[in-house]
């Protein structure tokens, strides 16, 4: 199933040259870059690369998707982190694949609401939706 976009609030847009050694910069200038393969990949290094824009971009979103269902639950999540660890490796067909894990933490709150709002925020964030069904994700809550 296709998840279509009623409504276009945003559109991003970023351009690359070189790839994984190269450099990335979006339209606006904001984001500005090198981009290099990590040095456990073989490569040089120094330089940040696709799997870390990724796990920012998500744990952003996901973040702000559970302050979302916090508000919807009356729940306080201000002080909520969400890690995001972005996994490359190779898939069937001599292909690759990502695998993410969303590791979420909010002070104060006990482990069966966190996991409640996790869940719901999963749900709710574009990155999860977007990903659904397409790569592993696998969710926890930080006691």
């Amino acid at each position: 199933m296709v998840t279509e976009v009623k409504k276009v609030l945003y559109t991003a847009e970023a351009s690359t040259t070189g790839g994984r050694d190269g450099h990335a910069r979006s339209s606006d200038g904001v984001l500005d870059l090198d981009v290099r393969v990590p040095e456990s990949m073989g490569g040089k290094g120094g330089g940040t690369n696709p799997e870390q824009l990724f796990a920012a971009g998500y744990a952003a979103c996901f973040q702000s998707a559970l302050s979302v269902v916090g508000r919807r639950q009356k729940v306080d999540t201000a002080d909520s982190t969400v890690t995001a660890k972005v996994s490359i490796g190779t898939i069937d067909g001599g292909a690759y694949g990502l695998a993410v894990e969303l590791e979420v933490a909010i002070p104060g709150v006990d482990a069966g609401t966190a996991q409640e709002l996790a869940e719901a925020a999963h749900q709710v964030c574009p990155y999860s939706n977007a990903t659904r069904g397409n790569i592993e994700v696998k969710l926890s809550v930080a006691s």
